[in-house]
């Protein structure tokens, strides 16, 4: 059995239907597949931010609903948290001055400490990160 965990990205071209992420997803067990709690923060946090600017009834309304839809859509999801061995394990990578965004390091090394397979489409960034197995599921 292996781990898939998406980040924010690959999870969000799920959401909106992508065909071959989807296709991807499908394809696996829900017992194989994860996000990270990082992304959920970054998914719910988007959410919140259009409801501190919502203005009238109808926007705050609007972004109430996008934010529930979003959690509706993480609901079943596996969820690997940000423990203290990979906090640590992002301790040690900020480190090595990876010149990675600290939200993808802290992704990262929830991957590496479950021993999770990345699924990403910035493997730019992500393929910086040592000992990191990515996949791109949008091809």
């Amino acid at each position: 059995m292996s781990l898939y965990t998406l980040d924010t990205d690959a999870f969000t071209l799920f959401r909106m239907g992508h065909a071959q992420v989807a296709q991807q997803v499908i394809a696996h067990a829900s017992t194989d597949l994860a996000l990270t709690v990082i992304s959920v923060e970054e998914l719910l946090t988007g959410w919140y931010t259009q409801l501190r600017r919502a203005t009238n009834r109808n926007d705050v309304a609007r972004a109430y609903q996008r934010l529930t839809d979003q959690a509706m859509s993480m609901s079943g999801w596996r969820v690997l948290s940000f423990t203290l061995p990979a906090i640590l394990r992002y301790e040690q990578l900020l480190a090595l001055k990876l010149n990675v965004r600290k939200p993808d390091l802290r992704i990262a090394a929830i991957a590496l400490e479950n021993s999770a397979t990345l699924v990403t489409r910035n493997f730019r960034d992500f393929q910086r990160v040592p000992g990191l197995t990515l996949e791109d599921w949008s091809k």
